[in-house]
């Protein structure tokens, strides 16, 4: 199973810059991101204390629910 993090890197340098890409970029930038994690609680919790943008926790679970969609 791949991480969050590898699923969201195919977001990264999007010609065309969204709310998707910009919290690829911020993960990919943030050597703290729990970037083997491939679980729900663990990286919610990261991003409700270093949440990089006002909407990224929303976004985060949907990004979710499809990246859970993708890995089963």
């Amino acid at each position: 199973m791949r991480s969050f993090f590898q699923y969201m890197m195919r977001y990264r340098g999007a010609k065309q810059y969204k709310d998707e890409s910009q919290l690829a970029e911020w993960m990919f930038r943030d050597h703290a991101f729990p970037k083997h994690a491939t679980s729900y609680h663990e990286i919610s919790s990261y991003l409700e204390w270093n949440s990089p943008f006002p909407n990224a926790l929303q976004l985060f679970d949907r990004l979710w629910d499809d990246y859970q969609e993708m890995e089963q």
